[in-house]
């Protein structure tokens, strides 16, 4: 567990080194560098709230993808401040592999558009979206980034085409890529669990990278190795504990994203296998 944990740290401080010439990050104005907008989306027929976070970045400049790779940073969220705000969820676009000291990282670049859709607590009355956003974003150098934002939804707001095009960009469902199976086996490790995931579908285009998210905040991926075998990609990586303590894997909660040339897929939960 420690030693991997090690390797893990050595490969975010190799990252940032090599990019800035410093085993720490740079600091830089948060304005300088990324910045946040609110859009408003207007109301869906579900009676729920479209909106979105527009993260613009100045020019090759990138930031990161939920699961951000060998060396990236997540991204977090506090929506601490949010009025009539009773179910929020995120649309991710797919993101970009990029390989940056040796090292995968998977990400964004200049901008990027997070679809939200909020179901108010109390229908009919004012949405107040408010919150901060943690996120690191890097070039040259690697600076981490605390964006705020507080904004009244507009529940008149026509279609926004930024919000269109971000969701017309997300992942393809398994159905949509024609996924046949998805099955994942489990071994120990020495400090975890290996998951090996077989799934059989169509090439999502050139060089397939597979990233497997455990679905339990107290377990991490390592790293991930991806290979095709006929008509199925296999995707094997480890999961470890964050406090040491052991945990059950539970295989649907796994989820799996293939991210290709042509397209990526989005793969909610595996059997057996």
């Amino acid at each position: 567990m420690k030693r991997t944990m090690l390797k893990t740290a050595a490969a975010a401080a190799a990252l940032l080194a090599a990019a800035s010439g410093s085993s720490a990050f740079a600091g830089a104005a948060d304005s300088d560098i990324v910045q946040v907008e609110v859009l408003d989306g207007g109301m869906t027929s579900r009676g729920t709230h479209m909106g979105a976070l527009r993260i613009t970045l100045q020019p090759g400049w990138k930031t990161y993808w939920r699961a951000p790779g060998d060396a990236g940073i997540p991204p977090s969220f506090s929506w601490r401040g949010a009025r009539n705000v009773g179910r929020l969820s995120i649309t991710w676009p797919s993101p970009e592999v990029f390989l940056t000291s040796g090292y995968r990282t998977i990400g964004y670049h200049d901008q990027l558009v997070l679809p939200l859709e909020i179901t108010p607590a109390s229908p009919g009355k004012p949405v107040r979206l408010k919150g901060r956003m943690q996120l690191g974003v890097c070039k040259d150098v690697c600076v981490p980034a605390e964006l705020k934002f507080d904004q009244e939804l507009d529940g008149s707001a026509g279609r926004h085409p930024a919000i269109a095009a971000a969701m017309a960009s997300r992942p393809w469902s398994a159905k949509e890529a024609g996924v046949r199976k998805a099955t994942c086996s489990l071994r120990p490790s020495q400090y975890g669990m290996t998951v090996t995931a077989r799934i059989s579908m169509p090439s999502a285009g050139g060089e397939e990278v597979a990233v497997i998210e455990p679905g339990n905040p107290k377990l991490y991926a390592g790293e991930t190795t991806t290979r095709r075998e006929g008509g199925q990609l296999v995707a094997e990586t480890e999961f470890l504990p964050a406090d040491g303590n052991a945990y059950a894997i539970d295989r649907s909660q796994l989820r799996i994203t293939v991210l290709g040339k042509n397209h990526a897929v989005d793969i909610q939960g595996c059997s057996a296998g």
